[in-house]
């Protein structure tokens, strides 16, 4: 029915879409400014209600803007310096929404606030709100009203971890405006280069743009009731180009292969909407699956890519479907190649296919050995928190962490937080002494003093009790920190408490934050495997062939994080890409990026068993409808999965280790999970297999008779030509 209308009325669909994509464009002009970078928060765990019962009893919490000052000549300590200091702390305590200051130059203030050789100094400022907030006005206040008129004889440099990511979130933006220069007309070069004709290939990308235009205006809905990542925006655009590509190319070659059968343009439309339309709409349904179950996450950074996965898929789905088919009715024979193709049994993919079905257990034994090769270094996969690393040395906020790190004693910022609501004053003493002998803390201040080593060192703070609760403050040290905050969070977890306590801090923040997203990750994989085995039943019918395509999935993924864990956790790829490795790898991305490639490779298995299918269902051959099934399929996915992969390598040139992890990562992937898996293992596989590819017990033969996918074309049109005058 949609293949008729669409083959009868091809002008007024495009123009319909046209003022559809004019009214997208509009909605998608503020898309960029509408996007936040999410702070790493775990709604409900430990952390977060320990920085809430901060706030709400002392005021107080972890130093989210800090400020470097470097004395151009002398120390921080020379009396003009000092002088200095003293005024940008009463500056920047009185700025509006800053919440507390310390710094170096108030009564009692540690010596830890300077480095070793007193030419820096620190002013850590706490600024409650929201993320958004503290980015978007108080950072920029603060540049502009304390750092702009800075004296000639100190340097003054803004970091914290929220003027971190929102450096992010600014070099995400551009690397998204200069991805969009580079990708688009390289994927028209390319698909020029694999359609021979130029105006079929300014169409596909034009269906392309359409799905990244439509995206952003959707994602820009979806602010008014939400929390969007900036990342949602790389992410619109690479798979916007993408799925774009790859319907695109299912349909025109569908289409090319109808027009030559039939010789009829209305007929090649109806009979290509019936038939890839079909394969789109299940592929379309796996690949937004695959994203939306990032929606089980309480963490608004990884949720927000649900949303961009659902819509991305869903208006790639309706541009390939409606749209495209109009402009091909429109073109008509001008979309023919301009040689005609040669037999499908010439091709070097029915060659190839045919070989590794003559001989699946060697074929197929070969290439489990080189993806087991490749997926190895994943077994020594490291997750740990980000920090300013993500950024290259060219930002200053990267540049003053480094020097933090080399020549400060501690990281006052990032000190943890023990909060008491109801604490004896005589049991604080030895606790403070307790927590102050663990490796890797420097300092402990207190109630009842500040202790190191387990002995006093400092004076009482009596800003830190309060009608029976209290809280301390623990400062690790710089290398104690770098080397494995995670386990520094745990210690002091579990070291013994005289009375109920519980830890916050950043560092614990992110301890948590990566502790829920290993939690939840074993229900993401098997929703995913759940959703997408659904989807591949009502596919084909069968019980065994979505089960070995989700096994085959599974291993073109350890190839993904044997990418990571070589060229980024090891560091391997930072020669050529320019970040710096820190021995972990952040939790959030690599999910991403599983579940961006699981619903990908699940669309080129969706396509390669369409064909494959079809052609069983025709003939009846269980071993022949393989390589016939590849051969018609494999030109296609090759296709579309080296234009995907030149798009998402694009990002590998950006300047956030997450977008370069993203690029490489799924680049590869799907480079090697397009060929060695759908071309080597699948036939093998099925090969070894035979009929029981398409066995399922009666109960579900029946249940899928009723709901499932049918590629009976020939019925179809039939049916639409008895409606229809050609």
């Amino acid at each position: 029915m949609l293949g008729s209308f669409v083959s009868r009325r091809p002008r007024s669909v495009l123009a319909v879409a046209l003022a559809l994509f004019a009214l997208m464009a509009g909605l998608a002009g503020g898309a960029l400014e509408s996007l936040s970078l999410n702070r790493f928060d775990a709604p409900g765990a430990e952390s977060t209600r320990t920085r809430d019962a901060l706030a709400d009893v002392f005021g107080t919490g972890s130093p989210n803007v800090v400020i470097m000052l470097t004395a151009t000549a002398g120390d921080v300590r020379a009396p003009r310096v000092a002088e200095i200091g003293s005024r940008l702390t009463g500056e920047l305590a009185a700025f509006p929404g800053v919440g507390e200051v310390r710094s170096l130059w108030q009564p009692g203030a540690p010596d830890t606030l300077a480095s070793r050789d007193f030419r820096h100094a620190l002013l850590l400022a706490w600024v409650p709100g929201d993320a958004d907030h503290v980015r978007q006005v108080v950072l920029p206040g603060i540049e502009a009203q304390i750092l702009a008129d800075a004296d000639a004889s100190v340097e003054l440099t803004l970091g914290g971890a929220d003027e971190v990511f929102r450096d992010v979130a600014a070099q995400a933006s551009t690397d998204f405006l200069r991805a969009e220069l580079i990708v688009i007309p390289l994927v028209l070069l390319l698909l020029w280069v694999v359609l021979r004709r130029l105006a079929l290939a300014a169409i596909t990308v034009g269906i392309g743009v359409f799905c990244v235009v439509s995206t952003l205006a959707l994602l820009r809905a979806a602010t008014t009731f939400t929390d969007l990542s900036t990342f949602t925006a790389n992410i619109a655009l690479v798979m916007g180009i993408g799925l774009g590509v790859d319907y695109g190319l299912f349909m025109i070659y569908r289409f090319r292969e109808e027009l030559a059968a039939t010789d009829r343009i209305p007929m090649a439309v109806r009979r290509a909407v019936t038939g890839a339309g079909r394969t789109i709409v299940f592929s379309a349904a796996t690949v937004g699956s695959s994203l939306a179950v990032l929606l089980v996450f309480p963490f608004p950074f990884l949720s927000s890519f649900a949303y961009a996965g659902i819509a991305v898929s869903a208006v790639a789905a309706l541009g390939s479907v409606v749209i495209l088919p109009a402009a091909l009715a429109v073109l008509g024979r001008r979309a023919l190649p301009p040689r005609p193709a040669t037999g499908i049994e010439q091709s070097f993919w029915f060659r190839t296919a045919g070989q590794v079905v003559r001989r699946p257990l060697l074929t197929g034994g070969a290439a489990l050995l080189v993806l087991a090769v490749l997926g190895a270094p994943a077994l020594g996969i490291h997750f740990g928190p980000p920090d300013d690393r993500v950024l290259g040395t060219e930002h200053p906020v990267r540049a003053m962490y480094d020097t933090v790190r080399a020549e400060f004693d501690t990281e006052e910022a990032d000190a943890l937080h023990v909060f008491a609501p109801r604490a004896q004053p005589a049991a604080i003493p030895a606790y403070a002494a307790t927590l102050s002998a663990i490796p890797g803390v420097h300092r402990v201040d207190s109630a009842a003093g500040s202790f190191a080593a387990g002995a006093a060192v400092g004076g009482p703070s009596e800003r830190q009790y309060a009608a029976e609760a209290t809280w301390l403050r623990v400062v690790p040290t710089g290398d104690r920190l770098v080397s494995d905050p995670s386990g520094l969070v745990a210690e002091i977890r579990s070291a013994p408490a005289p009375f109920d306590v519980s830890v916050g801090g950043y560092p614990a923040e992110l301890a948590d934050y990566r502790d829920g997203v290993r939690a939840r990750l074993p229900l993401v994989v098997l929703l995913i495997m759940l959703v997408t085995y659904v989807v591949l039943f009502v596919m084909t019918g069968s019980v065994l062939a979505p089960l070995k395509a989700a096994v085959l999935t599974m291993l073109s993924m350890s190839i993904m994080f044997g990418v990571l864990v070589w060229g980024f956790q090891d560091g391997a790829l930072a020669g050529v890409l320019g970040f710096t490795p820190t021995g972990l790898v952040e939790p959030s991305i690599p999910i991403l990026m599983f579940c961006i490639t699981f619903g990908l490779s699940m669309d080129y298995e969706v396509f390669l068993l369409a064909r494959i299918k079809e052609d069983y269902d025709r003939t009846g051959d269980v071993v022949g409808s393989i390589p016939r099934g590849i051969a018609r399929s494999a030109p296609l996915v090759t296709a579309a999965a080296s234009i995907l992969a030149v798009s998402f390598a694009v990002y590998s040139t950006g300047g956030v280790v997450f977008l370069q992890q993203l690029g490489i990562g799924t680049a590869l992937t799907i480079v090697i999970d397009a060929t060695l898996v759908r071309g080597v293992l699948v036939p093998a596989l099925m090969r070894l297999a035979g009929r029981a590819n398409w066995w399922a017990p009666a109960p579900l033969r029946r249940v899928h008779e009723r709901i499932g996918f049918r590629e009976d074309l020939r019925q179809d049109i039939s049916r639409a030509d008895s409606k229809v005058s050609v």
